[in-house]
């Protein structure tokens, strides 16, 4: 592997979910682009229901994409359960609830030691499980190796399934919303101990939220999603303080000290994968789209013309009425 090789990427990655309750397929991850470099941390953000979740899944074997691959140091992932199982030693998912992760009659220590057992590495294990809560803050380890969950606060839950993930000594670890059920100042902490073990050992992430906020704090590159497609990217600087997409602006616009003098709010309903609209999927809740005169309109055309899909070091962001410059910035 390069050193500008990616540890893990998504390439043209697309997931659609079958019919379901006389709704129709479900375009959960649409074209997906999306690369993490070593030592990198890479927030991807966007609402509920955007098909975040669903990428991350895809990013560590859990859900078979329906076009499109993951690719894993270069090599396109297989899925061979021999295949799956060695990828996995490089790849850990972390979950966002970790009281349901975890066994409530499984001891830390099993928790810990479950993914070496498991992948038959049972040589040194004592030594690998309390350097793993070591490293996962959970010190002195021997505190904890024989507690149950219930008898730990959630920052502490959470660190044990951070230690279970680092005791295979992943390469990259993809992070579902991992301090969203927890407190503020543990948040913090949480956030701090990704920082740290980026700086200390390496360790690439995908951390997804809903909450772009949270990129402030950890991120080195930001990545925003909207109805299975990346619609903006850059580093934290690029996408945070001069955000271009009029999705990421939304977003921003409600984040204490974000600078706009009132919320930018999205219009309409949710978002839903089985009824994407024609052209730009973002227009029917764009305030640019709704505050363009029909001269405008024609000229962007953003319902009905699609949008190309961001290159994963692609362009910051895709936006008909950006390129067309039909409206300024202020809008």
């Amino acid at each position: 592997m390069t050193m500008d090789q990616p540890v893990l990427e998504a390439v043209d990655l697309t997931v659609v979910h079958p019919p379901r309750g006389g709704r129709g397929p479900a375009r959960a991850v649409d074209g997906v682009n999306l690369s993490i470099g070593r030592g990198e941390i890479v927030a991807l953000i966007g609402e509920s229901g955007c098909g975040k979740s669903t990428l991350a899944r895809a990013l560590v074997g859990l859900v078979r994409p329906t076009s499109g691959e993951v690719r894993c140091e270069g090599v396109p992932l297989r899925y061979g359960a021999a295949s799956l199982k060695a990828f996995r030693r490089h790849t850990q998912l972390i979950l966002q609830d970790p009281g349901g992760a975890l066994n409530p009659r499984q001891s830390v220590y099993d928790a810990v030691a479950e993914g070496p057992r498991l992948h038959g590495l049972r040589a040194g294990l004592d030594e690998q499980v309390r350097r793993s809560l070591s490293r996962a803050g959970l010190r002195p380890p021997e505190d904890f190796t024989h507690r149950f969950p219930h008898e730990l606060s959630g920052g502490q839950q959470q660190r044990v399934v951070i230690a279970g993930a680092l005791a295979l000594e992943p390469t990259v670890i993809v992070a579902d919303e991992p301090v969203a059920s927890l407190d503020a100042s543990v948040r913090g902490e949480i956030l701090k101990l990704i920082l740290g073990l980026r700086d200390e050992v390496g360790l690439s992430a995908l951390v997804v939220s809903h909450d772009l906020g949270l990129a402030w704090n950890i991120a080195d590159r930001v990545a925003v999603m909207y109805l299975g497609r990346i619609v903006e990217t850059g580093t934290v600087e690029e996408v945070l303080l001069h955000p271009k997409h009029p999705y990421t602006k939304a977003l921003l616009s409600v984040l204490p000290n974000s600078g706009a003098e009132a919320p930018t709010l999205l219009t309409g309903e949710a978002p839903d994968p089985t009824a994407i609209p024609a052209g730009c999927r973002f227009h029917p809740r764009c305030g640019r789209w709704a505050a363009a005169s029909s001269e405008e309109r024609t000229e962007a055309a953003c319902d009905r013309r699609d949008l190309p899909v961001l290159a994963a070091d692609g362009s910051h962001a895709a936006c008909h009425l950006l390129r067309s410059n039909a409206l300024t910035e202020s809008v």
